[in-house]
């Protein structure tokens, strides 16, 4: 029996939360489009994106597994807190926060080297955007909230054109849109974020 691939779906729940999260930290839009961010994180990059991880179980994919669980979780814990929590909170603490998660990110990235390039670039553009997150907050500097915010908008952009080559290229049977192979032999098809064939 042939399993669906859950990439796609994980990688656009994700791509589109952090667009619309990006948006606000580059100071495209104000803090009162915050709302409209966290239903997405709650319902999209939390919900869809953890199920897409559970999906991956089936297909034997560890990276898949920890990375759409983790990033799921991620989003539902990041909506808690600001709907909930945020109150009171010190900065310094929250970006302590996000320089863990840019911590998981690295390593993760050190595991994409393995896959194809368009993992890669998304894990690479994530890790820096968590880092000028976090440092944002720890040292009170704004610019490189607004760094960070510009950084996630081009992770989001890296995603987005994952998961639609994902779809696209599945659906029509042959590449249409390239995600760079990783160095492999030349039997081996590797797909989105999972290993090789």
């Amino acid at each position: 029996m042939k399993l669906a691939n859950p990439a796609p779906l994980g990688l656009t729940g994700f791509a589109l939360t952090t667009w619309m999260l990006s948006m606000v930290n580059a100071g495209w839009f104000a803090g009162a489009c915050v709302p409209l961010v966290l239903a997405s994180a709650f319902a999209f990059g939390g919900t869809a994106q953890f199920c897409a991880g559970l999906l991956e179980l089936p297909r034997g994919n560890t990276f898949g597994f920890v990375a759409f669980c983790s990033y799921g979780a991620f989003w539902w814990s990041f909506a808690l807190f600001v709907h909930f929590f945020a109150a009171g909170v010190p900065a310094g603490f929250v970006g302590w926060w996000l320089v863990m998660w840019g911590v998981f990110t690295f390593y993760m990235w050190i595991g994409s080297l393995a896959l194809n390039r368009a993992v890669q670039l998304i894990f690479l553009a994530l890790w820096i955007t968590f880092f000028l997150l976090g440092a944002g907050d720890l040292f009170g500097v704004p610019v490189l909230k607004v760094l960070g915010g510009y950084m996630g908008l081009v992770t989001a952009v890296l995603a987005f054109d994952l998961a639609a080559a994902e779809v696209i290229n599945e659906t029509h049977g042959h590449t249409v849109l390239p995600i760079g192979a990783p160095d492999a032999p030349a039997t081996a098809v590797p797909t989105g974020v999972h290993q090789p064939a």
